[in-house]
């Protein structure tokens, strides 16, 4: 048989069955049995309570609803599984308890249906507890069928399409998801418990500002003019700085108009967080504490395994600066390079992948470069890299002792950036210049340059304290805590070309 032949004969097996089951809702239609016809279950516990208070409930009567996922129910008896939000539970269904017309209806239930189901708690001989059934509604007819379950739903493009199969199939996608929940819940735990203020800034803005990235653009009708969803948070929580909140923190959706792959999708949440009178010292050590804590209350370790590598997250993680970070990995000494012109000589030899023309490129543009082609994978377990060029960094303070470069870190885990903090730069002279050598390098054809944001200017002319500044990619994170290979694993709806 070719596969074209087998294929044409499971779709049309499949079809069948999706005939078959809408055959038997039109029967329970006609007998005025419609489950579509429910609009509320009335029920006592759900299968987590069951289990953990079984002693208290035992041989008494509970009502639970959830989703029927095998049956083995022949002659005058047998055993289901229902599954509802917090697991499994077994039922027992016995005709002598039911009667001969409730059982039959029982056996001609599909696997997908959603029932409630009342009878009394006990345990089987093999000590797993169940429900003896003492009656049961169909509140939900599933009118296609499900992956068969031994298999599942393996087909990857599938289950991101499908995340609702997905995750009736697969437990294990559950429990990623919920652990999702977890982590951003216990973020949220930390900084409230310091005082933070969570706070909501705009999506749509007139400036896609805060980052070097391409925005999405869309047109508002009413006031006739493009608008852009926002590529960061950060200009906005700074004049919330200025305006006096002192700790801020914002958790959402950053849209970016750029490539997809296992690290990317063009919408993702971003966790950014500013702290008034603290700098990037400050910020290095909430980062590494907030997230041994998080791996502390989640996972009850700081030790995870990432594709068969054990990562520690226990503070204090590692620390290097971009400079010493390239001469360890490639013998170059950015100290001891005089100019740009050097430097662009160092880029010609090694033939680094550069984003303008090498003319146009500056000695930090190159180190830069340098560190992201020959460095960055380096680093497998949690550290902060420090001190990146002035040209890279317009919206950080100058470090101190150095103007060359700044007081900003990365932190990175497995090779990838997971996060970016700075000094903030708070001085509107500077802030301003800045922005114009964005615009000149926009005008050479970097189109992720920054633009100007001249009410974020005069906000910093009305006074912005010295400030720490974070921004975490919470997806990424998340990746490492689930030990998830593609940040779609962890993203409920990925962003998905749609199917002709």
């Amino acid at each position: 048989m070719t596969k074209q032949e087998n294929f044409n004969k499971l779709e049309k097996k499949f079809n069948a069955l999706i005939e078959e089951r809408r055959q038997k809702f039109f029967q329970l239609q006609n007998e005025g049995k419609d489950p579509f016809d429910v609009y509320k279950v009335d029920r006592t516990h759900t299968s987590e309570q069951i289990r953990d208070n079984y002693e208290s409930l035992e041989g008494k009567t509970v009502t639970v609803a959830g989703r029927l996922m095998s049956k083995r129910v022949h002659g005058k008896a047998g055993f289901s599984d229902l599954y509802d939000r917090y697991g499994k539970i077994q039922m027992y269904i016995k005709i002598d308890d039911v009667g001969e017309e409730k059982l039959k209806e029982y056996k001609t239930y599909d696997i997908g249906d959603i029932l409630t189901v009342t009878g009394r708690v006990f345990k089987t001989k093999t000590g797993e507890i169940t429900i003896h059934i003492e009656d049961f509604k169909l509140v939900c007819k599933s009118l296609k069928p499900l992956p068969e379950k031994w298999h599942g739903l393996k087909d990857p493009d599938l289950k991101y399409r499908q995340r609702y199969v997905d995750l009736i199939i697969n437990q294990d996608v559950r429990d990623t998801f919920l652990k999702r929940t977890a982590i951003i819940r216990t973020m949220r735990e930390y900084l409230d418990k310091r005082d933070f203020i969570e706070v909501e800034t705009p999506i749509l803005s007139t400036i896609a500002g805060g980052a070097a990235a391409k925005p999405f653009i869309t047109h508002h009708n009413t006031l006739d003019m493009d608008m852009y969803l926002r590529i960061a948070t950060e200009l906005y929580l700074k004049r919330l700085i200025v305006g006096g909140f002192e700790k801020v923190y914002e958790i959402g959706k950053n849209f970016r108009n750029e490539g997809m792959d296992v690290r990317h999708n063009p919408e993702y949440t971003c966790i950014e967080l500013y702290e008034a009178f603290a700098d990037y010292n400050d910020m290095m050590e909430l980062t590494e504490n907030m997230i041994a804590y998080i791996c502390e209350k989640v996972l009850g370790t700081t030790k995870v395994v990432y594709e068969d590598t054990e990562i520690d997250f226990k503070p204090p993680w590692n620390r290097i600066t971009m400079v010493d970070a390239v001469n360890k990995f490639t013998g170059v000494d950015f100290n001891e390079i005089k100019d740009d012109s050097e430097a662009q000589k160092i880029a010609k030899e090694k033939n680094i992948e550069l984003k303008k023309e090498l003319k146009d490129c500056t000695k930090g543009d190159i180190l830069d470069a340098m560190f992201e082609e020959f460095c960055e994978e380096k680093f497998i377990q949690p550290t902060f890299v420090l001190d990146y060029p002035v040209e890279i960094s317009p919206l950080t303070k100058k470090k101190r002792g150095n103007d060359k470069f700044t007081e900003r870190f990365e932190g990175f885990i497995y090779g990838r950036e997971i996060c970016n903090a700075y000094s903030e730069l708070n001085d509107p002279i500077v802030q301003k210049e800045r922005f114009i050598q964005q615009l000149n390098e926009r005008e050479l054809g970097d189109d992720e340059a920054y633009m100007m944001d001249e009410d974020f200017i005069n906000a910093l002319e009305i006074g912005m304290p010295p400030t720490g500044g974070l921004g975490i990619g919470v997806d990424r994170l998340i990746m490492f805590l689930t030990n998830a290979s593609s940040i779609r694993d962890v993203i409920l709806f990925p962003t998905m070309k749609p199917l002709k």
